[in-house]
């Protein structure tokens, strides 16, 4: 399946934005639910919700959801930031926050 028939399957989430912030509490990143991210935000509010937090095996999970998105990430680094966070979790093992407001 690729990104638009998963995020079809994935329950849909109430809020402005996400914010995520590090084990420490420091914001990290804001995603909106808005055109252009509205995709991103259900699905960090997904993995956020299944995980409680945004840890290596949400990541390895969220980059499977994204599908075809994350192997364009991977080839272009920075096209895709929130992809690019999910990879950077992925291999640091450092996990993030997620909060709806």
């Amino acid at each position: 399946m690729n990104f638009a028939d998963i995020l079809k399957t994935l329950p849909e989430f109430e809020g402005e934005k996400l914010v995520l912030t590090d084990p420490a509490g420091d914001e990290i990143a804001t995603i909106t639910n808005a055109p252009g991210t509205a995709g991103s935000f259900r699905v960090y509010a997904y993995l956020a919700q299944q995980y409680g937090a945004i840890d290596a095996e949400a990541a390895a999970e969220g980059l499977a959801i994204f599908a075809e998105h994350t192997e364009d990430a991977s080839t272009h680094p920075g096209r895709h930031p929130n992809i690019d966070r999910l990879i950077a979790i992925l291999t640091t093992g450092s996990p993030l926050n997620a909060r709806i407001i």
